[in-house]
């Protein structure tokens, strides 16, 4: 839930005219409410995080279906270029085997043609989670380190 409430805090400040950000580390975030894309129906994607465990987690978040697609449940709806012009650069880090790498890819295509800057991070060999699990996971400390560097470059220019 994290990197979908960076998105869309990240869209309404931009929005709403701030507060200033400098940064949006979207770690594997929820972009869309989509659960059919290749990466969903991918077996070898659900190996921390399941397409039912997702659609489970959107009946909790919203549980009106028909709102799941507004930007603010769904921020890569956003299809007015002009929503996603102006926000803080983005670094876009996702793991190679992910229920949710597809629309994260998708959403870092879209920050991009509409002018923002994004680097986009695939973590080969990763699964859902790995980030959080520092000495335990492979790649989950060059993860964090490509985090940290992010925000330390933000700070710099800021």
């Amino acid at each position: 839930a994290g990197g979908n409430l960076a998105a869309v805090v990240a869209q309404q400040a931009a929005r709403d005219g701030g507060p200033r950000l400098d940064l949006q580390a979207l770690v594997y975030p929820v972009t869309d409410h989509d659960t059919a894309t290749a990466s969903y129906t991918d077996p070898a994607n659900a190996l921390m995080l399941t397409r039912a465990a997702m659609e489970h987690f959107w009946s909790l978040y919203v549980p009106d279906e028909a709102r799941r697609a507004e930007p603010a449940a769904s921020p890569l709806r956003a299809t007015d270029l002009a929503r996603l012009d102006g926000l803080a650069p983005a670094l876009v880090l996702l793991p190679e085997h992910d229920v949710l790498r597809d629309e994260g890819e998708a959403y870092a295509a879209a920050l991009a043609a509409a002018g923002v800057p994004v680097d986009l991070q695939v973590a080969p060999g990763q699964m859902h989670g790995f980030f959080q699990f520092v000495n335990v996971l492979p790649g989950a400390a060059d993860g964090m380190a490509t985090v940290v560097a992010a925000l330390d470059r933000a700070a710099t220019r800021a």
